[in-house]
């Protein structure tokens, strides 16, 4: 793998447990961690209304968040190569920028100064499934391994990228994956009275699910790989999987079972709501 594992940090909780879980990542990937404060100056760019030296203290500040950060990565990963970058700018647009030379953007579920109000709605669902590389969105606190990645899959081919990157992370962590599909019934309001076999509706999702785990086996034979098929609705699924988990894996669109999953939906809630690491993986255009 190439490129380098790109960390947001504005001093918060949030912040700081997206760097360390970048550090990991970027340990285990053998790659750089580049760790980046973004100076929005635009909140304090009233003519009318000027607040003296505040570029000086909004400068300072982003070195001293920089500095700590890079300080606590060279303590708990001494391996890892950190470089550090203070970039003016929009937040959102800073790190959309950085994914050129990203194999990986890291960001804390929610911030303040530099990536001000960072919850959903703002710079993490501005990123998550806009750039060509997985964006890692994290919570702040931590939680026990439980030795598992669980993945959703739908069919698609953003489901697919999914995938690849879950069964690239379990080997990786040398643990257990589940590829969870969530399918439901389809409903035809203008013919109530199709009737369905629910078992052979089963039995079909769950030979659609190995069919797809299968090629990845091959490629992956000491991941300890297992499927499940579940008559539910994604969200809900999914975040209770990801309950025990250490990161949960979503494409940032598909189909079927996962309809119209684009982030705003499917990939939007589970962002909401799971207590986990979540990877928004993009299929590349390439």
């Amino acid at each position: 793998m190439t490129g380098v594992v790109i960390a947001g940090t504005d001093g918060s909780r949030a912040a700081a447990a997206a760097v360390e879980w970048a550090a990991g990542d970027a340990a285990r990937k053998g790659l750089p961690l580049r760790i980046v404060h973004a100076v929005d100056r635009l909140p304090y760019e009233i003519v009318r209304y000027p607040i003296p030296m505040v570029e000086d203290q909004l400068d300072r500040a982003g070195r001293r968040i920089l500095e700590e950060a890079g300080q606590a990565v060279r303590e708990t990963h001494p391996a890892v190569h950190v470089t550090t970058a203070l970039i003016e700018g929009n937040p959102s647009r800073v790190l959309r920028q950085e994914a050129g030379n990203a194999a990986e953007i890291v960001v804390g579920s929610r911030g303040h100064g530099g990536f001000a109000g960072m919850l959903l709605g703002s710079v993490s669902m501005h990123v998550a499934g806009q750039v060509e590389v997985p964006v890692v969105v994290v919570r702040p606190g931590v939680a026990p391994p439980h030795g598992l990645v669980v993945v959703g899959i739908d069919g698609s081919d953003e489901a697919g990228a999914a995938l690849d990157y879950a069964f690239e992370e379990a080997r990786l962590r040398d643990c257990r994956l589940l590829a969870l599909y969530a399918w439901q019934l389809p409903v035809y309001p203008f013919a109530p009275e199709i009737a369905y076999d629910v078992d052979e509706v089963r039995k079909a999702q769950e030979d659609y699910v190995a069919g797809a785990l299968r090629s990845q086996r091959d490629r992956y034979p000491g991941v300890r790989a297992e499927m499940r098929a579940v008559c539910s609705h994604p969200v809900p699924a999914l975040v209770e999987a990801g309950e025990k988990a250490d990161l949960l894996v979503v494409g940032s669109r598909g189909h079927g079972a996962v309809g119209s999953a684009v982030l705003g939906s499917v990939s939007r809630a589970v962002l909401h709501h799971a207590h986990c690491p979540v990877a928004v993986v993009r299929r590349p255009r390439s």
